[in-house]
């Protein structure tokens, strides 16, 4: 199995941007480095639900304030081009790719 690896956005708890994103990153200039295996990306779950877009990933933190995510939601970001999936086991977000 392919493993990915993951740096946590600047600003954020629980957003997590793939290594590989190739346009202008808003990762943790020196932060730790996860990779799937560390952020159980195996038990990601099956069913998702697609939810409205956001227009930036600093969003998708601020929605826990007035629109609780749910296992499996998943939220594009406009501002990035990329879909992201919340997973209720990290409390987090992680960049689908």
């Amino acid at each position: 199995m392919h493993v990915e690896n993951y740096k946590k956005m600047a600003g954020t708890s629980a957003v997590f941007v793939s290594t590989e994103y190739t346009q202008a990153s808003p990762v943790e200039r020196d932060g730790m480095i996860w990779n799937s295996h560390e952020l159980h990306l195996d038990d990601l779950p099956s069913q998702h639900q697609q939810k409205a877009p956001m227009s930036n990933a600093l969003a998708l933190e601020g929605l826990e304030d007035y629109d609780k995510p749910s296992n499996g939601d998943i939220r594009h970001v406009e501002s990035m081009g990329v879909n992201f999936i919340y997973f209720e086991k990290i409390q987090g977000w992680v960049q689908l790719n």
